[in-house]
């Protein structure tokens, strides 16, 4: 089985937070709450320069996928 790029989860204990779970390299949870977003990689400071451009975009489809879920639930 294939994972989706994006999963959403929530969980009970943050009731607020909306968490975005992005699955592909290089991997981290966004809470869309507070736009904190945590790596579940460990990156040299190359790769560190490198991600800093990729990130914005990573970020900002990782909102457009909650976007995208939430319409279709309003449907």
């Amino acid at each position: 089985m294939e994972l989706p790029k994006f999963i959403l989860g929530d969980n009970t204990d943050l009731p607020n937070a909306i968490f975005i779970i992005h699955t592909e390299y290089p991997r981290f949870i966004i809470n869309l709450e507070d736009d904190e977003v945590e790596w579940f990689e460990d990156f040299t400071k190359e790769d560190e320069k490198e991600l800093e451009s990729e990130a914005e975009s990573l970020i900002e489809a990782a909102t457009a996928f909650y976007d995208r879920e939430v319409s279709r639930y309003e449907d």
